[in-house]
């Protein structure tokens, strides 16, 4: 999510690190910082907003100069992006400095701890507990490095950390856990960085740290040990990308590199949901348990992508916690008079936050007293402020047009809502609860699986660029992601696709189908036994005339084969939690056909990444 820079060398440190936040300004952009080692203190300077904001408060009072420094670009998770939540933060005296990617599940019993010793906390945010631990462990004698494996190792959650001292103005030291950070090695100078791209105007050699890694950065030389402070090893590899391709990752695109990172996505979402006790926690939530048990109805309201995300909720939402629930595209909710009343919980979904079909269906809401929670991606924008409550969707910053990791985020979130509406409401039992997050938390590895099998889903989507029309087809959670299948493939290959209710089929759709046109079929886990058995009779009645058929079934449902023309396997999950592997097929299978197509797969054509105008 975040960017990440730490540099030491003979350069001006303020040019080196603010040119690597520029390039990583991708990974955020709520707030900017730097902080640099002058004249035997630390110089900080942070501002909200883009990294212009900060470039302008250099240029009207720069920093002393020097040769050592970090920088950071925020995505936004504790604390709005205001200039006191922005990166770096200090300690009690200011001459410890820390910046930080991630997500600290225990902060607010180590806030509370810090507090309770007499450490004065100026932001909202989980970063700053690290600075005031990184004091305690000062004073007691500790060089930075030590001090820092200290603090790691009371650390709970997913975090990259960089800090300095004014004690030691040659040094900059990082740590990760479950976080990227990288090593750039050069001649009397060396980088840190959450992304190559912030260092490789300066050099292509560079150290992976591996998991639990932390590394002494000095202008002669690099140490990296593990937490308990014991050597460690480490990956050399030379970059060979040039700087635009090192922004993507080495991608051709930034969507291939958002696909690819799904697995991350949904980890970070899932990070901090569950409490000492067990129980599901929701920190952002914000309405209480009881105004959710006087809930009589849920409305769910998105557009586009984020609408396949609520139509799947819904099945969720009716099994987990026994409400009804209605789904609403948002450009269409308040042009039909809904009833709404304060036991009426509307869900609003918006990968940016910004989409004003959506923020309109929630002022309407509003003005008829329901509750409103929305799931957005984007801290600090507009429908996080105007909801009741909130859950963010850690996805980090998307950057082409078509949503891929945000709605695999935005799945993750709903789940999390369903199962949390459960809880409180005593339709699942807490063993229940705590059982299917234990399933969530299988999900990055199942995705990760998908990903590494998809060579045959490219060479398939390649084959099939000169077709004029693809169906898709689904039935239970797989009705809606045939839904996404087909929209991803009009927004990025810019041809005709539908998505179908597979038992529709014969109520007319079936007339569509033609000698070889090509038909993706979603087949549900054969647990589903009814389910799984009324789709493969669909496929027959499609193959039977003449139709190609693209089946995408869980690994070892032989019972399809007889009747795919091309089999697409993914891992055996829970039926509800199904989308999550079965949409990444068609995110990829949309991508390579529209690269195929010679389209530019970040910015579709006539689309815009965020719709603020209804």
């Amino acid at each position: 999510m975040c960017g990440i820079v730490g540099y030491v060398g003979g350069q001006s440190a303020l040019e080196v690190v603010v040119e690597g936040l520029a390039r990583l300004e991708y990974r955020g952009y709520d707030s900017a910082g730097v902080a640099l080692a002058a004249d035997g203190r630390l110089a900080t300077a942070k501002r909200a907003g883009k990294l212009a904001n900060l470039r302008a408060a250099l240029e009207e009072e720069p920093p002393p100069a020097g040769t050592v420094g970090m920088g950071h670009t925020r995505w936004a998770t504790h604390g709005a992006p205001t200039d006191h939540n922005a990166h770096p933060h200090t300690d009690c005296t200011g001459n410890v400095a820390v910046i930080h990617n991630g997500i600290i599940e225990n902060f607010a019993e180590l806030r509370a701890e810090l507090e309770e010793a007499g450490h004065k906390l100026a932001s909202d945010t989980d970063t700053e507990a690290v600075a005031h631990l990184l004091e305690d462990e000062l004073k007691s004698g500790a060089g930075l490095a030590a001090a820092l494996r200290a603090v790691c190792r009371r650390l709970e959650g997913a975090f990259t950390l960089v800090a300095m001292s004014a004690a030691e103005p040659d040094v900059v030291v990082g740590a990760r856990r479950n976080s990227p950070l990288v090593v750039g090695v050069g001649q009397g100078e060396n980088f840190l960085a959450s992304d190559v791209a912030a260092f490789i105007a300066h050099t292509r050699d560079a150290i992976e740290l591996g998991q639990d890694q932390v590394v002494e950065l000095r202008a002669d030389g690099v140490t990296v040990t593990d937490f308990d402070g014991a050597p460690a090893e480490v990956t050399e590899y030379h970059v060979d990308w040039d700087v635009s391709a090192a922004e993507k990752g080495g991608y051709d695109y930034f969507m291939l590199k958002e696909i690819a990172e799904q697995p991350r996505a949904v980890a970070d979402t899932l990070l901090g949901r569950v409490g000492a006790d067990g129980r599901l926690s929701l920190d952002e939530m914000r309405i209480s348990d009881n105004a959710l048990r006087d809930i009589d109805k849920v409305v769910i309201v998105a557009c586009g992508t984020a609408y396949h995300a609520g139509l799947i909720a819904k099945y969720a939402i009716e099994h987990w916690a026994g409400l009804p629930c209605e789904v609403e595209l948002a450009h269409e909710f308040r042009y039909r008079d809904p009833i709404l009343g304060r036991s009426t919980l509307m869900i609003a979904i918006s990968q940016s936050g910004e989409t004003m079909d959506t923020l309109m269906a929630v002022r309407h809401a509003r003005e008829q007293r329901a509750r409103v929670l929305g799931i957005c991606n984007v801290n600090g924008s507009t429908l996080p402020r105007e909801c009741d409550g909130v859950l963010y969707t850690h996805a980090g910053p998307e950057i082409a047009v078509a949503s891929t990791k945000a709605f695999l985020t935005q799945l993750v979130a709903v789940y999390l809502v369903a199962l949390y509406l459960g809880q409180v409401r005593g339709t699942k039992w807490g063993d229940e609860v705590s059982d299917m997050v234990g399933l969530l938390a299988e999900m990055p590895a199942k995705v990760e699986k998908v990903l590494e099998t998809m060579e045959p889903v490219r060479s398939l989507a390649r084959s099939l660029a000169d077709e004029r029309c693809v169906l898709f087809l689904g039935r239970h959670v797989g009705f809606p992601v045939a839904m996404e299948g087909a929209l991803k493939l009009k927004e990025l290959a810019y041809m005709h696709a539908e998505g179908f209710a597979a038992g529709e089929l014969k109520h007319g759709p079936i007339a569509l189908i033609e000698q070889d046109l090509p038909v993706v079929v979603v087949v549900p886990p054969r647990a589903r036994e009814i389910l799984h058995d009324k789709i493969v009779s669909n496929i027959q009645e499609i193959r039977a005339r003449g139709a190609r058929t693209i089946v995408i079934a869980e690994e070892g449902d032989t019972s399809v084969e007889p009747y795919a023309d091309t089999l697409i396997s993914v891992p055996a999950v829970p039926t509800l939690l199904q989308p999550l592997v079965t949409t990444v097929p068609l995110q990829v299978f949309a991508c390579e056909l529209a690269t195929a197509k010679g389209h530019d797969v970040d910015q579709p054509r006539n689309l815009a990444k965020s719709v603020t105008v209804e």
